[in-house]
């Protein structure tokens, strides 16, 4: 069971890191801040410049501290949200499969990291050297209660938020279309999988 949540721990958490910093820097093939906060506009979450940043450091610094098992409600329920956000905003229209641009892979996501935090991250975990290897249910579903809470007010605030006189960012139809591409689960970062520095 440790080697278990240890292994879940690595590959999730490693993997939000990986999305958050193609946000953030443009690294892994990803559009850095600049086309994020383009696809943010597109997304109609505004102001574009704070959600960017928002996003890439809920996923960076979540993915980091799932990784080492710490503050694992807090960690887990900032990943919850910016994959509640990413259902919301783009895949529900297109159904649940994956292949269709759908919502199961954030499904997926989602539901591991409710079990993660009502399992606890394990022995082999920052919590559980100071003292909490469980956290059990109440806590998971605070966790998933708190990321949908800060999904909607990010979504509320992105409508009340006025657009800008000079709209370019990527079009409705864009954002569709790339949910169908290899990018799955992450929208923000698909804009960039048609260029040259795309991971095939």
């Amino acid at each position: 069971m440790k080697i278990g949540r240890l292994a879940a721990r690595t590959v999730i958490g490693g993997l939000f890191v990986g999305h958050g910093t193609q946000k953030l820097f443009g690294w892994f093939g990803g559009p850095g801040l600049e086309g994020t906060e383009e696809m943010m506009g597109a997304l109609d979450m505004r102001p574009t410049r704070p959600n960017a940043i928002a996003a890439g450091l809920s996923e960076t610094a979540g993915g980091a501290l799932v990784v080492a098992g710490a503050a694992t409600p807090l960690a887990a329920s900032a990943l919850i949200g910016t994959m509640l956000t990413a259902i919301r905003k783009v895949h529900k229209p297109q159904g649940v499969w994956a292949a269709q641009g759908g919502w199961e892979y954030n499904a997926v996501l989602i539901a591991a990291l409710v079990a993660l935090i009502d399992a606890g991250p394990g022995e082999l975990s920052v919590d559980a050297a100071l003292g909490r290897d469980e956290w059990g249910p109440g806590w998971a579903l605070g966790g998933l209660a708190l990321g949908a809470a800060a999904s909607t007010a990010a979504i509320a605030a992105g409508r009340r938020a006025p657009k800008p006189d000079d709209a370019s960012g990527t079009s409705d139809k864009a954002i569709a279309d790339a949910t169908t591409g290899e990018a799955a689960g992450d929208p923000v970062t698909v804009e960039s999988s048609d260029g040259p520095g795309a991971n095939g």
